[in-house]
């Protein structure tokens, strides 16, 4: 039985408002520290209001919508009020600069740009540059210039908004991947697939409308929409969006707001543990936290142990597979650091570099089967040469992701395809070897990469963050490996940094690093 029917998100939206009315569906707290909220009935209202202000600047089904904000009511408001015209939007990185946004603004012709006084700027030089945005540009916050502003004009329109002609299977948004191995490509996310994201995390979690889901995982990317926004919304829950992650703030936010479900990365957990110890840490209302690769297992241990997490879910997922659909299950045994059994409505298959079919403990690339356009993404937007390349008519998805499933059909991840090193005909797990070097104490964090070589293929390259104050040598981290590493996977070279290049989701953009390290050899 197919449990979203025709609903589509503006449809949605109008229910959560007659069945949870005046309840708090959500509270957003800025870097100020200053929180609103709204009622399921009061968001429906603005959404509303705000289609109709959409409406009348001309924006019309299929559009594209460029959303360049960070996390906050507004956001949310407008990203549904644009589906629910039948629209598409555009989320935009917060943290990028001109040429990152020219690529997503030259890739999908946006006739509306949303954003605020901070961000401005970049649309404007769009604009001294010969671009044009047919419906204009509108501001969130109050400015003086010339631009449209939201919050004057919202509140002129009616709370009544009706456009029936949707189908679930248009698109809603255009995410457009981190672009860690190559240009961005942008992922076609449905009304459907926003809607079953919610009905399946909130089924993988537990999720009741008790709950109080709190997240400082940014809204452009999919895993706060579809790991927190939606799954609370679709249990009547109430969803607690932060502004911006803050190591020494986010604990006593999930003590504040009394979360019982909240999501963390590896980044956030390394700078958690950090911190400096309060009385009053372990005294949370938690009953699940959403996790996901990579950390060693001491590491998690540790961060179980001090803070008092009574339940860490492991999972997988991309982009494309729009859920967590290999993942840890309710009130079943879980096998860390496994990633998890199949969800429902997945089929998955492990296949060699001949794409023949292995059986358990053997590793190859991870395949998923999926409804495409339901459980699955709809494609890459004006890339049919990309999407044919990795999924198939019938709704198989390769996810160029090495792993293995055991005896028990416990998924075990091991390495990005394109990370996995080759050095003297062995392959090599980046994550493997990431995984040791972290686990030693002065290590704050570690990349390892594969550099070209014309005697061995390639050689191991650790990039090493150190913790504050402490020392190593290069030798310490070569010796340490030795320790307990074969030798083939040895890093050849080490070099120390300050920081590491990451994505909005703390994932290590390793080809910055590659291209950096030829950069600097060809000197």
């Amino acid at each position: 039985m197919d449990m979203i029917g025709k609903k589509n998100l503006g449809g949605y939206f109008e229910e959560l408002a007659l069945t949870h009315k005046n309840k708090t569906a959500i509270i957003c707290e800025d870097v100020e520290c200053r929180t609103t909220s709204l009622s399921y009935v009061q968001l429906n209202e603005q959404i509303n209001q705000t289609a109709n202000l959409l409406t009348h600047m001309g924006l019309k089904k299929g559009d594209k919508v460029i959303i360049h904000l960070c996390n906050s009511i507004e956001y949310i408001v407008n990203f549904i009020a644009i589906a629910k015209i039948g629209a598409i939007s555009v989320p935009v990185n917060a943290n990028y600069v001109y040429a990152d946004t020219l690529f997503m603004v030259e890739k999908t012709k946006p006739t509306l740009v949303i954003t605020n006084s901070k961000f401005v700027h970049i649309y404007d030089d769009m604009i001294e540059n010969n671009f044009t945005f047919k419906n204009g540009i509108m501001l969130v916050d109050n400015c003086s210039c010339n631009h449209t502003q939201y919050q004057k004009e919202f509140v002129k329109y009616s709370v009544n908004f009706e456009n029936n002609d949707i189908d679930n299977l248009d698109t809603a948004e255009i995410v457009f991947t981190s672009g860690t191995s190559s240009f961005p490509k942008g992922v076609e996310i449905t009304h459907y697939n926003l809607i079953f994201a919610g009905f399946y995390t909130s089924w993988q979690g537990n999720f009741n409308n008790n709950d109080i889901c709190l997240t400082a995982m940014p809204l452009w990317h999919i895993d706060a929409q579809c790991t927190m926004m939606m799954p609370a919304f679709s249990r009547g829950a109430t969803f607690v969006l932060i502004e911006k992650y803050s190591a020494h703030k986010f604990w006593d936010q999930v003590l504040f707001y009394k979360a019982t479900i909240t999501e963390c990365i590896p980044k956030m957990i390394c700078t958690l543990m950090a911190q400096p110890i309060k009385d009053n840490e372990k005294k949370h209302n938690l009953k699940e936290m959403f996790f996901y690769l990579n950390i060693n297992n001491k590491d998690m241990n540790e961060f179980l142990d001090r803070f008092n997490i009574p339940s860490c879910l492991n999972s997988y997922g991309m982009t494309e597979t729009i859920v967590g659909l290999i993942g840890d299950r309710p009130d079943e045994k879980r096998r860390f650091p496994s990633i998890g059994k199949l969800g429902f409505c997945y089929e998955a298959k492990i296949l060699d570099s001949e794409g023949n079919e292995l059986l358990s403990n053997k590793s190859g690339e991870i395949c998923i089967k999926g409804e495409i356009g339901k459980t699955i993404f709809k494609g890459y937007f004006d890339n049919k040469d990309a999407t044919n390349k990795v999924l198939s008519k019938d709704g198989w998805l390769r996810t160029g992701d090495i792993g293995y499933f055991d005896d028990d059909e416990y998924f075990y991840f091991v390495d990005r395809n394109i990370n996995l090193i080759k050095v003297a005909g062995e392959n090599v797990s980046s994550v493997e070897v990431e995984t040791f070097i972290s686990s030693h104490d002065k290590i704050f964090e570690v990349a390892v990469i594969g550099i070209p070589d014309k005697f061995n293929n390639e050689l191991i390259k650790a990039c090493v963050v150190l913790k504050d104050k402490e020392e190593m040598t290069k030798d310490d981290v070569v010796q340490y490996c030795l320790s307990g590493l074969a030798k083939f996977k040895v890093p050849s070279i080490v070099q120390f940094y300050s920081y590491l290049p990451k994505t909005c989701t703390g994932k290590v953009r390793k080809n910055i690093l590659r291209s950096d390290h030829l950069k600097e050899n060809l000197k």
